[in-house]
């Protein structure tokens, strides 16, 4: 007798569950992707050297409050090759920059 009475409360708690799990897209809201969730960090920095080939800079750069990080030199990847125009080495530049993965690629120059 439990088990005939147990039946239809899992068949609803199965419906209801899934009428419940819809897709964000179904809710009216657009889907996160990668991009959209990334933070994006600023700074400003002295350009030490330009690798247009291998699409990186070399920037020593004052402290990112964000990142709880010091002033450093580091290499960034950048995003897209007209922002090499900006990139001129000994230029003090305000830079934009977002982590992908273990890299951190500048996506704006000031």
């Amino acid at each position: 007798m439990k088990i005939v009475t147990a039946i239809p409360l899992i068949f609803f708690l199965s419906v209801s569950s899934l009428t419940c799990a819809q897709s964000p897209e179904d809710r009216g809201n657009k889907p996160q992707t990668q991009e959209s969730r990334a933070i994006t960090h600023q700074t400003n920095a002295v350009v030490k050297a330009v690798d247009v080939p291998e699409g990186r800079v070399t920037l020593a750069h004052e402290p990112v409050e964000s990142l709880n990080w010091p002033a450093m030199t580091m290499r960034f990847s950048v995003r897209e090759r007209k922002l090499f125009e900006y990139l001129v080495v000994g230029k003090k530049v305000g830079v934009e920059f977002v982590q992908q993965g273990s890299d951190y690629v500048v996506t704006k120059v000031k």
